[in-house]
């Protein structure tokens, strides 16, 4: 009866959709399950994140839709800050022993013609480059979590703020109700939860990549070496990744994203088609040597955090971390690494709020946004620009690229990027 007196009560002054609300909290407010931090999304940015605060004894649940850790595809681009992060959350070295470090790059034009080469380390000693395969990357961070801290087959269906804007409940499709202290949405290029924030879909850059993992059982033949080929509209790579993988993409211009396609044979075919008149017959050979599990076929998104324009990355107890907030086109290498920097400094922040009492969770994710936006909205432009000459159909265009930038292009214009120290490390050092 009392239950009933409070929802009447409550009818008097409200609208409907507030009440329909009210009486769903109170029908359900002795099932709601209460947690600290929860993460949605046990990607890069969401695993990451949950081990690095663990390094601080602050425990927190990893929300994934998926019934296990989503590893199809091939791999990704760790560049020196990308691995910088993982050595503060204790995977660096365990990663790096199974994965080759890469010694420098050849970029050749479509005709075979070699433009341009240099070692990574020509001009900076501490460069470090290596691709890493992605279900490797998250199956070790995974391992290190304590066994329940992620919730496998648990899709969000509704986010919202308490009334007293101090928690955050988490509705999920099964009927499970969540209330949060902090929620960290690691929810991916199409996050629910940045949609729900005010934040507009990711646009479309133009470009679709068709990615793989050439395996050798007895050995791959390349030295470590990013091997480059830019034509008109079309470039290409393939990159050692271990003892017996090699990693490579196509990327093709495209007038929309087209329809979804995950046939092996079809994602096979095409990604040949792309490359078949071209002089380099280790691009084809690596395509029929690729298991059907790493073949994807994605069309590049981003979305630019214009200042003033865009939202703020948190809203309440909520934050966004990774393609969330920042989706960005791989042009730079940077969309992974940007994932872990993310990781580190947002969890240091929660740390001083939520351990240390320093400061008030409000402050560390304000302190969150300026120190990341800072980082990666220049980053997120400089990519699809990249990608934008990269990818130029103009004749004009592909020669000075070819005969003038190309050549001259030095070690640093690819590195000089990832000289990235976390401001604690920076404060630490003095």
């Amino acid at each position: 009866m009392a239950l009933i007196s409070s929802i009447l009560q409550h009818a008097k002054s409200h609208s409907s959709s507030k009440i329909s609300t009210y009486i769903q909290r109170r029908l359900f407010s002795n099932d709601v399950r209460k947690e600290n931090i929860v993460i949605v999304g046990a990607g890069i940015a969401g695993l990451a994140s949950a081990l690095s605060l663990q390094r601080f004894g602050i425990r927190s649940l990893v929300l994934e839709q998926a019934e296990s850790l989503r590893t199809e595809g091939s791999s990704i681009t760790l560049s020196k800050n990308g691995w910088k992060a993982l050595d503060a959350i204790g995977v660096g070295d365990e990663l790096r022993s199974q994965f080759l470090e890469l010694q420098g790059v050849v970029i050749k034009s479509d005709d075979g013609k070699e433009l341009n080469s240099f070692g990574f380390k020509d001009e900076d000693k501490s460069q470090e480059l290596r691709v890493v395969e992605r279900r490797v990357l998250l199956e070790t961070l995974a391992s290190k979590l304590p066994p329940n801290a992620i919730s496998f087959s648990s899709k969000l269906s509704n986010i919202e703020t308490s009334e007293n804007g101090t928690n955050t409940l988490l509705q999920l499709q099964d009927g499970t109700h969540l209330s949060a202290e902090v929620v960290i949405a690691c929810d991916g290029v199409w996050s629910p939860t940045a949609k729900w924030m005010g934040f507009r879909q990711p646009k479309y850059a133009g470009h679709i990549a068709f990615r793989g993992l050439g395996y050798f059982p007895e050995g791959q033949p390349y030295e470590p070496k990013v091997n480059y080929t830019y034509g008109r509209g079309l470039r290409a790579a393939f990159v050692p990744a271990s003892k017996t993988k090699v990693y490579w993409f196509v990327l093709c211009n495209s007038s929309s994203p087209g329809p979804r396609i995950t046939d092996p044979s079809i994602l096979r075919q095409q990604a040949k088609e792309l490359v078949r008149d071209w002089p380099v017959a280790d691009m084809l050979n690596l395509i029929n040597l690729t298991p059907d599990d790493t073949l994807t076929r994605n069309p590049l998104y981003d979305r630019w955090l214009w200042p003033v324009i865009s939202p703020p990355p948190f809203s309440g107890r909520t934050v966004l971390a990774g393609d969330a907030w920042h989706p960005m086109t791989p042009n730079m290498g940077q969309g992974a690494c940007c994932a872990l920097e993310d990781s580190i400094v947002l969890t240091e922040k929660l740390a001083e709020a939520m351990k240390f009492k320093h400061i008030s969770v409000e402050d560390a994710f304000k302190a969150y946004g300026s120190e990341r936006w800072r980082r990666v909205f220049p980053l997120t432009v400089m990519a699809n620009r990249i990608g934008a000459l990269l990818q130029s159909e103009n004749t004009l265009i592909c020669a000075v690229r070819n005969n003038l930038l190309v050549p001259k292009l030095k070690p640093r214009a690819l590195t000089k990027h990832t000289n990235y120290e976390f401001e604690q490390a920076r404060r630490d050092g003095h």
